[in-house]
């Protein structure tokens, strides 16, 4: 309270005045931000109408942070001569004001590439349908990381920092850090190859090596697959680039293959209308590519007569497959125990000397 009442001694009635202009700048601008914010998004959407969509634009918050930092600087700067604030406090505030506004438009800006962005849907519609989103997302996060990095230079460069200097101690340092980030910049390098080849989008069923699910992301450094038990695993990319993928999302049809042992004594007349049942009865289903079915008989062995029966299925869903599998075995089970075929075992006859 004394400090207060010796400044207040010390003060001109001038100088009161001039505080009090310099915190009416700083409500005006704290209280006609979010307005001067909206005016300005508005300018470059005019046909929007919704004031809410204009508020959830990514430049607005960047905008409201900027013109509340800017009547705190311009409260300063008009504080300058009455006050005689020094350069070096002034420079202070200056750099403070552009590092905190540099961040705040780089974060709108990072924030209009993004998928929920207005620009993102426009660039999709302009696009052919043949980029995938998972493209589009990596390609999104290229860009967000380079508009980090321009404004992490600038801040740097408001700083003080000198970058030439900064360049060289890079230069000295960069073996140290290239052997340390190999890995990283494999994925890195791999992730790019993996968009340009597209073996796999987000949301298709692969298997990689061990690992088998569903793609649920593509990062700079990994594809994070989530397994068929619900579990997450992040496979490095520069592992899927070196290695054979299997996308079963991308079968247009499913193989259904069964050999059937039926014993040597069964007659061939038996045998040759089970397969004829067999062959109809895989006509007869919708799901099965007539072209592909075969019903031969294979091979004899010493247990008994091979029988193949071989087709290909639309169903190239897991669940629907089994489902369509399970039918098939169970109408083949039909047949065998109306016609009264029975299925050979593996025996072996042991003779034992006495």
């Amino acid at each position: 309270m004394e400090q207060i009442t010796e400044f207040l001694r010390n003060t001109t009635t001038v100088q009161i005045v001039d505080i009090l202009i310099a915190i009416g700048i700083i409500l005006f601008f704290r209280i006609f931000s979010g307005t001067i914010s909206y005016i300005i998004i508005r300018m470059f959407k005019i046909k929007e109408k919704k004031a809410k969509s204009i508020k959830q634009s990514a430049f607005y918050s960047p905008l409201k942070i900027f013109f509340i930092i800017l009547g705190f600087y311009l409260a300063v700067v008009f504080l300058k001569e009455p006050f005689q604030i020094t350069n070096e406090i002034m420079n202070v505030v200056y750099k403070a004001f552009i590092i905190i506004s540099t961040i705040a438009f780089a974060k709108g800006l990072a924030s209009s590439f993004t998928p929920k962005s207005s620009l993102y849907q426009k660039i999709k519609e302009k696009t052919t349908k043949d980029v995938e989103d998972s493209m589009f997302d990596f390609a999104l996060k290229i860009i967000r990381a380079v508009i980090y990095i321009i404004a992490g230079f600038i801040v740097i460069t408001a700083l003080g920092v000198n970058l030439n200097g900064l360049v060289a101690g890079l230069g000295i340092g960069g073996v140290i850090f290239t052997l340390a980030a190999q890995d990283t910049a494999k994925n890195l390098f791999a992730g790019v190859i993996v968009f340009l080849d597209k073996p796999f989008i987000v949301g298709d069923w692969i298997q990689v090596e061990a690992f088998e699910g569903t793609v649920e992301d593509i990062t700079f450094r990994s594809t994070r697959v989530r397994t068929f038990e619900n579990s997450v695993v992040n496979i490095p990319n520069s592992i899927i680039a070196n290695a054979s993928i299997i996308n079963w999302s991308k079968m247009e049809k499913r193989r259904y293959r069964m050999n059937l042992c039926i014993e040597l004594d069964t007659p061939l007349e038996k045998l040759e209308k089970f397969q004829a049942r067999v062959q109809e009865m895989l006509q007869a289903r919708e799901a099965i590519f007539d072209d592909s079915i075969i019903v031969k008989f294979d091979t004899i062995t010493d247990n008994g007569l091979n029988v193949l029966i071989c087709s290909f299925t639309n169903s190239v869903d897991y669940n629907s497959y089994i489902a369509q599998r399970e039918e098939i075995n169970y109408k083949i089970m039909k047949i065998l125990r109306e016609e009264n075929i029975e299925l050979a075992y593996d025996t072996k006859t042991i003779q034992v000397k006495k």
